[in-house]
């Protein structure tokens, strides 16, 4: 069995966070391709809010070691503000000399053959570039989506902190992985010199949790009573994620007699319920509206069996990203409303998945015609294709990832 050091920020007990999975799914399944992991981490202060119902996933033989971090915003604020410097190129970099630390240690006493290091707290990243070059271990860093890009961060010195992060991982890792095809081409373009492999592992769902709450007797129990009823499941942001013309759409199925009889959207942990409040205010359809708080995981996949349809937004400002959340929409073999740009990675993944109901996030006409096509019995086409649910599968993904391990650690031989 050869020995990966994990090192991720986001993992159990932090909750509210689908980035979670990932990680999690990886350090699970990796034994069954000949790898174990080591998770180096933060200690549990670091986290905003925290939970415990996924630790007991982290399988038994899995070594995990917390390292000292705070939140700046949180912990090192004076009446809300706080030195810009301690929050690049995150607001958790007093992380860095803790786990660097405590990495060195593991990497001395476990016999480590690589480094993982995952985004999206670019710290992780920082803590790898520090490790790889101290041991000469080969090093993967998952960057699963871009990091600097256009207009983002928009703070630009915390950009060019982004950047550096890029270039250090660029310039030392064994390869860099993205979870789509349009990120991955961003980095081959922004590179070219690069001598790290760059490579595409999707995310993915896991089938022991939801062939659990599949099992459930409530699974199959309907969510409003007969009502059409489409389940958002996590955080709506308001521009990668802009509701707006949702909005506009359902305000005009309402008028054309498409009512809270017919139609609903129960929007699951949003975090920006103000927003989804004041839009159905504005837009007269808060009776077809409804937002609910942030529940534990698998009471979250619970109700995506009980729902009748699952609803994915992604703007075109994030072509080259795909929601984690949708691989779980697939597994559920639920009917999926995609609005979303036709020529982003997001409405790629749907259509090569066989399911082509989508209309972009920023025309209402669009998304009025497909909701009145949801609330009818005309639903073909939106359901994914046995091929694609398997192939998303967390199992795979982690095949994937011990494939490019053994690849790495071949190369630096």
């Amino acid at each position: 069995m050869k020995r990966v050091l994990v090192v991720a920020y986001h993992f159990p007990p932090l909750a509210g966070s689908s980035g979670i999975q990932r990680t999690l799914r990886f350090v699970q399944h990796l034994p069954c391709f000949g790898w174990e992991a080591t998770v180096l981490t933060c200690i549990p202060r670091a986290y905003e809010n925290i939970k415990s119902d996924l630790l007991r996933d982290v399988p038994p033989r899995t070594s995990i070691v917390r390292a000292f971090a705070l939140d700046t915003a949180r912990h090192l604020a004076i009446g809300g503000r706080y030195p810009e410097w301690l929050a690049r190129p995150d607001r958790w970099v007093s992380w860095w000399p803790d786990a660097v630390l405590k990495g060195r240690a593991i990497v001395r006493r476990n016999d480590i053959d690589a480094i993982f290091t995952t985004y999206p707290i670019a710290t992780a990243h920082l803590i790898g570039y520090s490790l790889s070059r101290a041991s000469g271990l080969p090093w993967i860093a998952d960057f699963r989506d871009p990091m600097a890009q256009e207009g983002y961060p928009a703070d630009p010195r915390t950009w060019t902190s982004f950047k550096r992060v890029e270039e250090r991982a660029f310039s030392a890792a064994a390869a860099c992985t993205f979870t789509t095809a349009g990120a991955a081409r961003m980095y081959r373009d922004r590179y070219p010199a690069s001598t790290a492999q760059i490579e595409v592992i999707e995310n993915g769902y896991d089938e022991e949790t939801f062939a659990e709450a599949q099992r459930e007797r409530s699974a199959s129990e309907p969510l409003n009573g007969g009502v059409p009823t489409l389940v958002h499941s996590g955080i709506v942001y308001p521009q990668e994620r802009d509701p707006t013309q949702l909005f506009v759409a359902l305000a005009s199925l309402k008028g054309q007699g498409i009512d809270s009889t017919r139609l609903r959207i129960r929007f699951r942990a949003a975090v920006y319920d103000a927003l989804l409040s004041e839009l159905a205010t504005r837009h007269g359809v808060d009776d077809m509206i409804e937002i609910a708080p942030h529940v534990p995981y698998r009471a979250a996949l619970n109700e995506m069996f009980r729902a009748d349809g699952l609803l994915i937004l992604q703007a075109a400002n994030c072509n080259e990203q795909v929601p984690a959340k949708l691989y779980e929409y697939l597994r559920v073999r639920k009917p999926i409303i995609a609005l979303t740009a036709a020529e982003g990675d997001t409405a790629h993944a749907l259509k090569a998945s066989g399911i082509t109901s989508i209309a972009g996030l920023d025309t209402a006409e669009d998304i009025a015609a497909l909701l009145k096509r949801f609330a009818s019995p005309d639903r073909d086409r939106m359901i994914a294709n046995d091929a694609a649910i398997k192939r998303a599968s967390r199992l795979h993904r982690a095949e994937e990832l011990a494939k490019l391990l053994d690849r790495v650690c071949r190369l630096s031989g």
